[in-house]
C-alpha cells in the first residue's frame, strides 16, 4: 500500500465515522511558546481548553488531519534507521464528541481491518503520584480482543505532556506492529500549568498521533523508513558513492527543507531560520565531503513532484531559488573552512564556533569531519559556545557596546537596554554603508580616518579637500537607502590579511591588524558586494534592517578632513 493510498483511506475512515477533514496547519506555530508546529494536535490547542467552538468552526466536535509536523531535537540523530526532522503526522481528534471506548474501537479496526496489520501488543498508564492508573482503557481492549497483549508503563512512556509550557495533556495507550509504536492515542483530561501541576479540563477530549512514515514501513513491510515509497524515489537519486548515512540524511533535510521554506522559513542566524540554514549547509557541506556529484536541486524538485498532488501549494521555483541564494553564500567558504578545519589539532567547543563563525562550517560536519580531534565536542557545548557569543556581542549583562570594532577605536557606548544596543548595531551597518556610497559619489580619495558611534547618531571622518554639495550628500543619502530598501544580506568572512586586501575591502590606513582578519560584505557575493570592510562587527543581519538614513550635518575638522553627522529612523 503506497503513502499516498494510506493518507487517503485514513481519512475517508474517519470521514465516515464522523469527523471533519481539517488540512495540515503551517510549520510555523501560532502558539509562541515552540519554535515549530511538532503535533498535529497543536492547531486545536484551543479547542481542547474550551477557547474556541469546534462546532462552529468546523461543524463537528471531531476532526481528523494529515499534519506536517518537524522535530528539532532529531537533527543530530538523522541517518540512522528511523529519525527524522521533517514527518506526517496522522491525527484524529474529538473535543467532547467522544471518549476512550470509541477512540481505542476507531484505532484497532482501522489498523486491523483496514490496514489489514497484527496488533503486536498495546501499552497503558500505570498510574503515579495523584494521577490513578488507566483500568479503563485496559478493559475496553481486552473487549475488543481477549488474547492482546496490554503492557504497563509509567509517566515517562504512557503520559503526554503538553506543546510547549502548558497545556492540555493526559494519559496514552500506544499501538504497536512488528515492535514499533506507530499510533499513539491521547486522553486529554487535565490541563498542565506552568507550574507542572495538574487540574481537570472542564471537557475531556481525544488527540491521537501515528507516523505517516512508520506505517507506510510496517504496511509495506520494510526494514527502515527509508526503503518506503515516501523516500525511495529520492535515495535512487543519490550518488552511488555516497554512503547509506549520507543517503539518509540528504533525503531526509531534502524534505524538511522543501516545507520549511514553502512555509516561509528563510535562512537566518535566529529561530526557524537557523535551523533551516543548517538544513542546507549541511547537505552541501555533505556533498562536497563525499566526493559525489550532488545534484541537490534535482533532489529539492523531486520532493515537490512526490509531494504536491496532496500538497498543491508547493512553489518549485521559489523553493529552488531560495535554497540557491543560500548556497551562493555558503561555497564560498566552504572550501577554505574544511582547510582549515583539517588545521585544528584539537577540535573543542571553542574551536568548533570559531569554525562556524568564520567560515559557516555547521556543527554537523565539524563534529563528523572532525573525527577524534572532535571526541569531546558535543551538540550542548557548542550551542552554550553560541549562546555566550550572542550574550557577548549584545553586550550581554555588561550593557556596553565595544565601538567600531577593531579598525576605529572609538572607545565604548553605554546603552540603557536592548533598544538601544539595537540601535547602535544598525548605525554601526549605516556608517559602513555610507563609507561605501561615499567612495561611489566623491571617488577613491575618500578614505577613512576614524568615527564615533552612540545611540543618537553615527559621527565618520574621512580624509577629503572640499565640501560636499547639497546634490552630492543626496546622491550619498540615496545610495544608502537604496541599499537598505534591496536588503542585502550581510555575510562575515575571516581570512589572512593579505588575501583580505586582494578582495577590495576597505580598511582603515593608520590601525595594524592581525595576521587574520574579519571582512563584512553587503550584497549576495563578496565580488559585488555593495559595502566591504575589515571590521570586528557586530552588524544586523540584512540591510533591511537599518531603517531610513540621513545625513543631518557636515564640517570640516582639518586640512583635508571632513566630518558628517547622520541619523537613522
Amino acid at each position: 500500500m503506497q503513502s499516498s493510498e494510506i493518507r487517503q483511506k485514513f481519512l475517508t475512515f474517519f470521514e465516515a465515522r464522523g469527523h471533519t477533514i481539517v488540512s495540515s496547519s503551517s510549520l510555523i506555530p501560532d502558539d509562541p511558546s515552540v519554535l515549530l508546529t511538532t503535533a498535529g494536535m497543536q492547531q486545536f490547542k484551543k479547542y481542547f481548553t474550551g477557547e474556541l467552538d469546534p462546532v462552529k468552526d468546523f461543524g463537528s466536535k471531531n476532526t481528523v488531519s494529515i499534519q506536517k509536523s518537524f522535530r528539532t531535537s532529531d537533527i543530530d540523530e538523522v541517518g540512522d534507521e528511523s529519525h527524522l526532522t521533517f514527518f506526517e503526522m496522522l491525527g484524529n481528534f474529538s473535543f467532547g464528541g467522544y471518549w476512550k471506548k470509541e477512540a481505542i474501537q476507531y484505532a484497532y479496526d482501522f489498523i486491523t481491518k483496514e490496514m489489514g496489520l497484527k496488533i503486536d501488543y498495546v501499552t497503558i498508564f500505570e498510574g503515579e503520584s495523584n494521577v490513578p492508573a488507566d483500568e479503563e482503557s485496559e478493559k475496553i481492549w481486552r473487549a475488543l480482543d481477549p488474547n492482546i497483549v496490554i503492557k504497563r508503563f509509567g509517566r515517562a512512556d504512557n503520559f503526554w505532556g503538553p506543546t510547549g509550557n502548558e497545556g492540555p495533556c493526559g494519559p496514552t495507550t500506544e499501538i504497536y506492529v512488528n515492535g514499533i509504536e506507530i499510533w499513539n492515542i491521547v486522553f486529554n483530561q487535565y490541563y498542565q500549568k506552568t507550574d507542572k501541576t495538574l487540574e481537570p479540563l472542564k471537557t475531556p477530549g481525544i488527540d491521537t498521533g501515528m507516523g505517516l512514515e512508520r506505517l507506510a514501513m510496517v504496511a509495506q513491510n520494510l526494514p527502515t523508513i527509508f526503503e518506503t515509497d515516501i523516500f525511495s524515489s529520492l535515495v535512487a537519486l543519490l550518488p552511488q558513492e555516497f554512503g547509506m548515512r549520507t543517503k539518509r540524511i540528504v533525503a531526509d533535510h531534502a524534505r524538511a527543507i522543501v516545507f520549511l521554506i514553502s512555509d516561509g522559513v528563510r535562512p537566518s542566524n535566529k529561530e526557524a531560520g537557523y535551523i533551516l540554514r543548517r538544513l542546507v549547509r549541511r547537505v552541501i557541506a555533505l556533498g562536497r565531503l563525499e566526493g559525489g556529484m550532488l545534484r541537490f536541486p534535482a533532489v529539492l524538485s523531486a520532493v515537490v513532484r512526490l509531494y504536491k498532488p496532496f500538497y498543491p501549494a508547493l512553489n518549485e521555483e521559489n523553493i529552488l531559488s531560495v535554497f540557491e541564494e543560500e548556497r551562493g553564500k555558503f561555497e564560498k567558504t566552504l572550501t577554505v573552512g574544511i582547510k582549515e578545519l583539517a588545521r585544528v589539532d584539537t577540535i573543542d567547543a571553542k574551536a568548533a564556533f570559531k569554525l562556524f563563525e568564520s567560515y559557516g562550517l555547521p556543527y554537523e560536519i565539524i563534529k563528523e569531519v572532525g573525527g577524534v580531534r572532535a571526541a569531546t565536542l558535543t551538540r550542548e557545548s557548542f550551542d552554550e559556545e553560541f549562546k555566550r557569543h550572542q550574550e557577548i556581542s549584545r553586550a550581554g549583562n555588561t550593557g556596553k557596546f565595544g565601538g567600531h570594532g577593531i579598525y576605529l577605536k572609538t572607545g565604548e557606548v553605554t546603552v540603557k537596554d536592548e533598544s538601544e544596543l539595537t540601535k547602535v548595531t544598525r548605525l554601526h551597518t549605516a556608517t559602513h554603508l555610507m563609507h561605501a556610497a561615499l567612495r561611489e559619489v566623491l571617488g577613491p580619495e575618500v578614505k577613512q580616518n576614524g568615527s564615533d558611534i552612540t545611540v543618537e547618531r553615527t559621527r565618520f571622518d574621512f580624509m577629503f579637500p572640499r565640501k560636499l554639495t547639497d546634490e552630492e550628500i543626496k546622491k550619498v543619502e540615496a545610495l544608502v537607502n537604496e541599499a537598505v530598501k534591496n536588503d542585502l544580506p550581510v555575510t562575515c568572512v575571516e581570512m589572512p590579511k593579505r588575501e583580505a586586501e586582494k578582495t577590495g575591502a576597505l580598511f582603515f590606513f593608520r590601525e595594524r591588524y592581525p595576521e587574520k582578519v574579519k571582512v563584512y560584505y553587503m550584497g549576495k557575493t563578496m565580488e559585488d558586494a555593495f559595502s566591504k570592510e575589515f571590521c570586528g562587527g557586530p552588524h544586523v543581519t540584512h540591510t533591511g534592517e537599518v531603517g531610513e538614513f540621513k545625513i543631518v550635518k557636515q564640517e570640516s575638522v582639518g586640512a583635508n578632513m571632513r566630518r558628517i553627522r547622520a541619523v537613522i529612523n
